[in-house]
């Protein structure tokens, strides 16, 4: 049982994904062409934003949307420290200094005290990251820089189609940021990324900014990057976003047989916060004897993720770089226990049981069936 099968999500649409790139080799417009402009309006709509931009990856996403809110040398960055180390690289490569905070102890999202307590008078931005598709709580997070003039990036890579009190993720803040990895709930057969934003002018920041600074093909304004998406890629990603609903609530229903079936062994399953709709990029339960755990669903043929084993704080690449840390004992702590099971659309009940069944069998608890 792998942790995630990407041949079992290709084989449902193989035709229509052959079909589509024949015709992008016909035509030959292989980057900025009609599948691109195409997607960035769906997948814009899609989310609830006025404008959206797309992408060669959720990294350079990440790094667009910073640089094209002005963020730079001499400004801080509030970020949680339990994310996926792209989420600091970004702030890092914009010049800037990150400032890493703890998370919620049920929810593992930003914690909006620790960004409280972290705020100084460099500070200019906040990266709110959506981890495993549950959005961060975003009501007190977008108080908090409204009252300090605080660009507001989401972190939306594991999030597509999440909501909170009925708006989708990627359109709460001044601009959201998602990745189109294979692994993700829309995603790509390669790579892919997409910022959007309500603010027109963040927008074409991004839209300059990813076709090296150009106001028109002869003219470069600004130094700017190749951070184009291929046509190819989001031909797919026009294939798959119209199933992507159907997919999501697949998700959360796996998720509620997981929460069912491990309800009384000593471990901790994903809580969703009242007023939000999480996606579940991935499963992460919380145990103490982790790596025991994940020894045993590997000896049983049950593919299994640590997301993730070392915190931002912790990474070398942050090692003599500046940077400020808040007090980190949740994150700390989810680090040693976080441990991913399978999860995907194209499960069927019968697996996650089996998946369930051999969590149960390393706490000797039987099958749970009454």
């Amino acid at each position: 049982m792998p942790l995630v099968d990407l041949r079992a999500a290709f084989e449902p649409i193989r035709e229509r994904v052959l079909a589509e790139i024949e015709a992008v080799l016909a035509g030959m417009q292989l980057r900025l062409g009609p599948q691109q402009r195409a997607f960035e309006r769906e997948f814009a709509g899609y989310c609830g934003a006025r404008d959206g931009v797309a992408v060669s990856s959720g990294s350079d996403a990440l790094r667009a949307a910073l640089l094209a809110c002005g963020i730079g040398p001499g400004d801080e960055v509030v970020c949680p420290s339990l994310t996926f180390f792209a989420t600091l690289e970004a702030v890092l490569h914009a010049g800037a200094t990150p400032v890493l905070v703890d998370v919620d102890p049920e929810t593992l999202t930003l914690d909006p005290e620790a960004l409280a307590a972290a705020l100084g008078p460099a500070t200019r931005a906040v990266v709110p990251v959506h981890l495993y598709g549950h959005p961060a709580d975003m009501d007190p997070i977008l108080a908090l820089a409204g009252e300090r003039g605080l660009r507001v990036i989401e972190d939306a890579a594991q999030a597509h189609g999440a909501r909170t009190r009925g708006r989708r993720c990627g359109s709460l803040g001044d601009a959201g940021c998602f990745s189109f990895y294979c692994t993700k709930n829309l995603g790509a057969f390669g790579e892919g990324g997409f910022v959007s934003s309500g603010d027109p002018e963040i927008a074409e920041r991004v839209r300059q900014l990813r076709d090296h600074g150009r106001a028109s093909k002869p003219d470069h304004e600004v130094p700017g990057f190749n951070w184009r998406m291929d046509e190819i890629q989001a031909a797919v990603l026009r294939i798959r976003l119209p199933g992507l609903d159907a997919a999501n609530a697949r998700r959360r229903r796996i998720a509620e047989a997981y929460a069912a079936r491990l309800a009384d062994l000593p471990l901790r399953t994903p809580r969703t916060r009242p007023g939000c709709e999480a996606v579940h990029n991935v499963y992460p339960i919380r145990v103490e004897a982790r790596d025991e755990l994940r020894a045993h669903l590997e000896r049983e043929g049950v593919g299994t993720g640590v997301h993730y084993a070392v915190p931002a704080h912790r990474q070398a690449a942050l090692r003599g770089r500046p940077h400020r840390l808040g007090a980190l004992p949740v994150t700390e702590r989810a680090c040693r226990e976080l441990l991913s099971l399978p999860i995907y659309p194209e499960l069927r009940d019968e697996q996650v049981e089996w998946v369930a069944d051999r969590v149960r069998d390393f706490f000797g608890a039987g099958s749970g069936r009454a």
